[in-house]
């Protein structure tokens, strides 16, 4: 299988607030590189740099004003004299929810995020939009034919919405990639996310489209990040579909919820199949608390690949360093050799 990787990933890592502390980031560029150090030492298959795409497709799955502040927010950021990471001081909560771009940066960083954990950085713009083309190469190859592609992409993008980011998230570069199939004749597209949490910036994006299906498995957000969103009720147009699992899911139980969604999937009949790939169900993820083992992630691979439809892996969650780059591939060769 072909992997798509950038460099430019290392320009970005920065603070995030956790658990009433300010801490280096969880989602450091350690995680790319020992995924790519597992697809080399696994002879996975051919490793390839990113293209450059067009602003014009980030657009496609966000907005041009949010596209413009992740462009500029640094330089508006140092502009006040601070030189250390951007992270928002107050959000628009219920009561002041407003629609309208605040004009000081302190202003937009609330307005275009979720929560403290997507700091901007000098470098995060540039990782950020290599990341997406990333994602946008990868899918090229499979529209051009390939049966399938790994977008080893950096920041991940699942919990980045049209015009909000998060949960280390900037641009969603699943959803990115789906928006690039339909802009090249595909009628239908089906994204299915794996990560340990709710995709709620792709279920943000395609809430009301019947023509990219979306399904997530994650821990339940009742007790799991990102809290509001991806509870069973929420059907959008019922083209969604979430499943909420509990504490301490392992492979029986996960097994049922995903054999489930790929029915829903190949029922749906799309052209292509983008694939979330959080490996962060893992049962000894930090931040986490499936039990899914290394083993398991090769079955889910197999999973996946009985659904017979072209599809890209786009690489999100997974932070127990250690064992991320042996997750991710397993899936990979799970997923080729059960074609």
């Amino acid at each position: 299988m072909l992997t798509v990787f950038s460099e430019n990933h290392r320009l970005h890592h920065g603070c995030e607030l956790k658990d009433g502390a300010v801490t280096p980031s969880f989602e450091s560029p350690q995680r790319a590189e020992t995924v790519l150090a597992r697809v080399k030492s696994a002879g996975l298959g051919d490793v390839i740099s990113a293209q450059a795409f067009d602003r014009a497709c980030y657009v496609a799955a966000h907005s041009e004003r949010y596209v413009a502040f992740l462009e500029n927010a640094w330089a508006e950021w140092t502009a006040t004299g601070k030189t250390h990471d951007a992270l928002p001081l107050v959000w628009p909560v219920r009561d002041l929810a407003i629609d309208r771009e605040r004009g000081f940066i302190d202003g937009k960083l609330g307005f275009y995020a979720m929560d403290a954990g997507a700091p901007i950085t000098g470098g995060t713009w540039e990782a950020v939009r290599s990341s997406a083309d990333v994602a946008l190469t990868g899918i090229q190859r499979v529209i051009d034919g390939a049966p399938s592609a790994f977008a080893l992409c950096r920041p991940p993008g699942h919990h980045a919405a049209r015009e909000y980011m998060g949960g280390y998230c900037y641009l969603n570069n699943a959803a990115i990639a789906s928006e690039r199939c339909l802009s090249q004749g595909a009628k239908r597209v089906a994204v299915l996310d794996v990560d340990f949490h709710h995709g709620n910036g792709t279920q943000n994006i395609f809430y009301d489209r019947p023509d990219v299906f979306f399904a997530s498995l994650h821990g339940d957000p009742d007790v799991s990040y990102p809290y509001f969103s991806g509870f069973e009720h929420e059907r959008g147009e019922g083209f969604t579909v979430n499943y909420p699992l509990a504490r301490g899911t392992a492979w029986a139980s996960y097994r049922q919820a995903l054999t489930d969604a790929l029915i829903r999937i190949v029922a749906y009949k799309p052209d292509f199949l983008v694939i979330s790939l959080g490996v962060d169900t893992f049962e000894d993820d930090p931040i986490s608390h499936f039990k899914l083992t290394s083993e398991d992630f090769l079955r889910l691979g197999a999973d996946i690949a009985g659904a017979g439809i072209a599809t890209l892996f786009v690489m999100e969650g997974g932070y127990m360093v250690d064992e991320i780059g042996i997750n991710a591939v397993n899936t990979l060769q799970g997923f080729e050799g059960g074609r």
